[in-house]
């Protein structure tokens, strides 16, 4: 009985992980190398993610220098980065590319403030699936109704809990989304 509890616990950690990672690729205002990590590059006929094909730096606290292994690469990097409507321009120097990050205007804020609250619902819509599940299994163990409720209170606790978790995550996010 417990390993059903500690299975649901196990993928609600990871819903958890999930969503800081997807918050991550949400810039807000400063540098952050996560926020090029889903841009792929058209690298000798084959899409390879940026990180594979160069080293990526924060020089500076609105800066990112992108420094390729293989300079003949720097183009199609370019290309890739122009393409990925994360709202950069880079500028390509030859050997490195650097990406100066633009201070987001009120609008842009307000936007990826909604585009935080639709991840954390996500979340939320994945912490109810896990339970729903979880309330499966517990339905199909040969136990008491009583045993079979205190399990199934067991989860949804676990459930309130990281509930509580995605609106803490959500809120610090907002907050370092507003900050100038």
């Amino acid at each position: 009985m417990n390993e059903i509890i500690e299975l649901t616990k196990i993928n609600m950690d990871k819903t958890i992980e999930s969503l800081e990672k997807r918050f991550n690729t949400v810039r807000a205002g400063r540098a952050n190398p996560s926020s090029l990590d889903g841009i792929q590059v058209d690298y000798y006929g084959s899409l390879t993610p940026l990180k594979q094909l160069a080293t990526i730096s924060v020089p500076e606290a609105r800066q990112l220098l992108i420094k390729p292994f293989d300079k003949g690469c720097l183009s199609a990097i370019e290309k890739a980065i122009f393409e990925s409507n994360l709202g950069y321009t880079p500028n390509n120097d030859g050997e490195s590319i650097r990406i100066i990050i633009p201070v987001l205007t009120e609008e842009r804020r307000v936007e990826l403030t909604k585009q935080i609250k639709a991840m954390a619902e996500e979340a939320k819509v994945s912490i109810r699936n896990i339970r729903h599940d979880s309330n499966e299994k517990i339905e199909k163990q040969e136990i008491s109704e009583d045993e079979q409720k205190n399990l199934q209170n067991k989860v949804q606790d676990l459930v309130n809990q990281y509930n509580k978790l995605v609106e803490e995550k959500m809120k610090e996010k907002q907050q370092e989304l507003m900050t100038v």
